[in-house]
């Protein structure tokens, strides 16, 4: 499998030569390549990491007993703390001084998670955000603004890897510094934006500051993820900017942005790049995979990695696998409803962040910027929807609007909330993914 990345990558110095090429297979090119390419993936991770070799034995499954794609079933998942019991590098599969580069996670939740890359896997990683740039919509000679962060976090690196290679000119502008930001995407006037949905909402309402029409502006691709996100929450964008907003999808356990990407032609969720990505869905709690089509827990695993491979990586991205469309032999996932971890429970009742988001923005006198507060009283839970009236909105109608979701809660939810409407302005604005949940039952 080495020898054949490196053919691969050889191959690719023709900028984009083989972007189209991936995605034209048939399904049954797909899945020869995907079984020939999961063989040797789990073989290299058997033979080079410890912590699989351990699991897979436990399990009395060897790599060979992989014959067939849905023969994976029967091999161990693997967790989020997993990475975090083997910090730092006992997850490598190759030597550390063959490591071209290391990203971390944040660490805010528990032990930080540390991911490596080969230089051949830089260059896998890089063609794959080439390529989801391309079915956005981008082109080489464009030029990118890039508004994740740069550092350990893998969306900035990843973004800007990807675009260089498609042939683009880069804005590594990174999080932060709102003001300027706008100011450079009105000097500068970039054809494509990557961002998180929360942060593009943080950059409008700029414009708006700075006496600017954001629908004037150069943009006309938004390459936007790294959180979930609404079908209201993309209307809202696309009407405040007049652009293509074009969901992708990537974390950084699987390689970074770059696993999946919506495609420009159809706009109907992002197809998944099997090539790279074996996907499957699971039951949450049983473990069990279930058919394409219904909801479950996202798994991944690798299926080109060096450094790092992930063997049926448990994503807690709640989704579901759909037919392709735009590119037919891969796969979509549906729009992510949340994380399993973010999950709320009420009363008995699961709530998602994003199931108030679509309601909310419903109304024309309620921002697209709101916590979801967990309280006590008592022994009972309670969720507090703290929520901005828009710019020229009255108390009177905004306070009127919160009540009409508060009943919209309780029809479509089927739990009470309480609705808070403050002022304009008042809730933090994103630099990077939301925190939408505050949690002060322990406070």
């Amino acid at each position: 499998m080495t020898g054949e990345m490196r053919t691969v990558s050889a191959r690719r110095q023709v900028r984009g030569s083989l972007l189209h090429a991936a995605e034209s297979m048939s399904v049954d090119e797909l899945r020869a390549l995907q079984l020939r390419r999961l063989r040797w993936s789990l073989r290299h991770a058997y033979e080079n990491v410890p912590f699989y070799r351990k699991r897979f034995d436990e399990a009395g499954v060897r790599p060979e007993d992989c014959r067939e794609l849905t023969d994976l079933a029967a091999f161990p998942v693997t967790t989020k703390q997993d990475l975090r019991d083997n910090y730092p590098f006992g997850m490598l599969a190759v030597p550390r001084d063959k490591i071209a580069r290391v990203h971390a996670s944040s660490g805010t939740t528990g032990e930080p998670t540390v991911v490596a890359y080969t230089a051949d896997d830089i260059v896998t990683w890089s063609d794959l955000v080439a390529r989801s740039i391309h079915a956005a919509g981008g082109r080489p000679g464009d030029m990118v603004h890039i508004s994740y962060g740069y550092g350990l976090f893998t969306g900035g690196l990843g973004a800007h890897y990807g675009a260089e290679r498609l042939g683009c000119t880069v804005v590594p502008a990174s999080g932060g510094m709102t003001a300027r930001q706008v100011r450079i995407i009105n000097d500068f006037r970039p054809d494509v934006i990557m961002a998180t949905p929360s942060y593009m909402l943080t950059l409008i309402e700029e414009f708006e500051r700075q006496g600017l029409d954001p629908r004037e502006s150069s943009l006309r691709v938004g390459v936007l993820g790294a959180e979930p996100w609404t079908e209201e929450m993309r209307a809202e964008i696309e009407e405040r900017l007049d652009m293509d907003a074009l969901d992708t999808y990537g974390l950084s356990e699987v390689i970074g942005p770059g696993v999946a990407q919506e495609c420009l032609e159809t706009k109907d969720g992002p197809h998944i790049w099997e090539d790279h990505f074996l996907p499957e869905v699971i039951d949450q709690d049983t473990g069990a995979s279930v058919a394409d089509g219904r909801s479950g827990e996202l798994v991944f695993t690798s299926l080109t990695k060096q450094a790092f491979p992930v063997i049926r990586y448990r994503t807690r991205d709640l989704s579901a696998l759909m037919p392709g469309t735009a590119r037919p032999a891969f796969r979509r996932v549906s729009r992510v409803a949340g994380r399993s971890d973010d999950m709320i429970v009420l009363r008995g009742v699961n709530l998602f962040p994003s199931q108030i988001e679509e309601l909310l923005l419903r109304s024309a006198d309620l921002a697209p910027h709101f916590q979801l507060v967990r309280s006590k009283r008592g022994h009972l839970d309670d969720l507090t929807v703290r929520v901005e009236r828009r710019a020229g909105t009255s108390e009177q109608r905004g306070a009127k609007a919160g009540d009409e979701l508060r009943a919209a809660v309780k029809a479509s939810i089927g739990v009470t909330v309480k609705v808070q409407v403050t002022d304009p302005y008042v809730i933090d604005r994103s630099e990077g993914k939301m925190r939408r949940i505050i949690d002060e039952r322990r406070s």
